[in-house]
């Protein structure tokens, strides 16, 4: 078992807490805050785990993921849409723990080689989807995270959320063997994500709403486990 997926299991709080600079419409998130004050902020909060997103869409870069994992001892997510070798090598090289790779834009054969290469790098593939065709084209699903995306990525997830795919997709994820399935996006309240562990994911991960949460500490905490 991976150390970023067993982070997650053994998590009272098994959420993952995203670093991004702005929503999918350009908002600034961060504030005040430095990344790395935001990810130290997350930490002694009681999150197991981080989500840097490193794409343009949300503000990011690669500098921002070397930095908060160069700073924070939390296993740490590298979301973005990658689709070659080099970026998994890239992505290891920045001290990433696991790397997002989306089931939806990327062909069968591709998806299935970029899981092998970067378990072979050390990395946990969390591969998100949207359907049950994508959660079938995942290979070696015991070693990973799949992650159901409650929104459309191809509009830079500015639609309205639907937690309800989650619910629908659990019982697939379950059937693949996946030890570790989460629900990504769209959870803007405590009580959502409590909703969805409640029906059987080992995580969730929040973005946006912990963003703006005026205090993210109160709003982890309110998520029973």
């Amino acid at each position: 078992m991976s150390g970023f997926v067993a982070a997650l299991l053994g998590a009272r709080v098994p959420v993952i807490a995203e670093v991004k600079p702005t929503d999918g419409r350009g908002a600034a998130l961060l504030g005040a805050r430095s990344p790395v004050e935001l990810a130290g902020a997350y930490e002694a909060a009681g999150a197991p785990c981080l989500s840097v997103v490193t794409g343009r869409w949300f503000g990011g870069s690669p500098r921002l993921l070397a930095d908060v994992a160069g700073r924070s001892g939390l296993p740490v997510l590298r979301k973005d849409f990658l689709t070659r070798d080099r970026d998994l090598v890239a992505t290891r090289e920045l001290g990433a723990s696991a790397v997002l790779l989306t089931a939806g834009l990327l062909p069968r054969s591709v998806l299935g080689s970029l899981v092998d290469k970067a378990l072979g790098l050390g990395l946990t593939p969390f591969v998100e989807v949207t359907s049950e065709a994508e959660i079938a084209a995942v290979r070696h699903p015991a070693d990973c995270v799949i992650a159901v995306n409650n929104k459309d990525i191809r509009g830079r997830e500015q639609g309205v959320p639907d937690l309800a795919r989650s619910e629908r997709l659990l019982p697939a994820v379950v059937a693949t063997g996946c030890p570790c399935p989460v629900s990504a996006s769209g959870i803007s309240r405590p009580e959502d994500a409590a909703r969805l562990l409640g029906a059987g994911f080992a995580g969730v991960l929040v973005g946006t709403a912990l963003l703006r949460a005026p205090n993210l500490a109160t709003w982890l905490a309110e998520v029973p486990r």
